[in-house]
């Protein structure tokens, strides 16, 4: 079984859960391709030009952050 990445939702810069791909998905109530997308440079340009973060879904990747130990 492959391992499914870990994801932090926010709301704007409110913290709402993380998650396994498909749990992020069954809660925000859409695909597992949309949540991947949500991370994407595609969709952050999208929320950069509309300039309205407070009422955005921010997905981040957290294999991605560099931890510090």
């Amino acid at each position: 079984m492959v391992r499914q990445k870990e994801w932090a939702i926010y709301k704007g810069d409110k913290f709402l859960f993380i998650g396994s791909t498909n749990e992020c998905a069954a809660r925000l109530g859409v695909k597992n391709e949309t949540v991947r997308y949500y991370s994407t440079p595609t969709y952050w340009r999208k929320l950069e030009k509309r300039n309205n973060w407070d009422n955005s879904l921010i997905v981040v990747d957290l294999s991605e952050l560099d931890l510090i130990d």
